[in-house]
């Protein structure tokens, strides 16, 4: 792991739809509810070993039944990293695609619950993400097919 500091971590960008509402308050048997959780991971890096991690987060809650939805979150929270410097490429990688999102992830989980339950909803709390094996993912899938 490249050596690293969290200059500021905030909330860049967040968005919280709930299109059937009241609606949805009012009826009793609404079925059963599907969550889509989509989790990337941005880095856009600028001078002096300074580097933006954007962890943006996608929570869609449908119905199961009719595919109304119930809530679509979607945020970008990001962190500014001063890292050390770093010869090695692939140590530089797995830090800022797994260890600052790691340190990243509970705000963003503690937002997301927050607004779930402000919006009138069973507060939401998301279940711990292994950023690492989102990176094993995401190399297996962009490696090139032996054959």
């Amino acid at each position: 792991m490249a050596k690293f500091n969290i200059i500021s971590q905030f909330l860049k960008d967040i968005s919280f739809e709930s299109p059937n509402v009241p609606e949805l308050f009012f009826k009793q048997d609404n079925g059963q509810a599907k969550l889509e959780i989509n989790i990337d991971i941005q880095i856009k890096g600028a001078e002096n070993n300074l580097f933006m991690v954007d962890l943006i987060t996608k929570v869609h809650s449908k119905l199961d039944a009719n595919d109304k939805s119930i809530f679509l979150i979607e945020s970008t929270y990001s962190g500014l990293i001063q890292m050390e410097e770093e010869k090695d490429e692939e140590a530089k990688k797995r830090t800022l695609l797994i260890d600052v999102p790691t340190l990243l992830f509970p705000s963003v989980r503690a937002l997301i619950t927050r607004l779930t339950a402000e919006s009138g909803f069973p507060a939401f709390v998301m279940q711990p993400v292994d950023f690492e094996q989102l990176y094993a993912q995401k190399q297996a899938a962009s490696a090139p097919a032996n054959a």
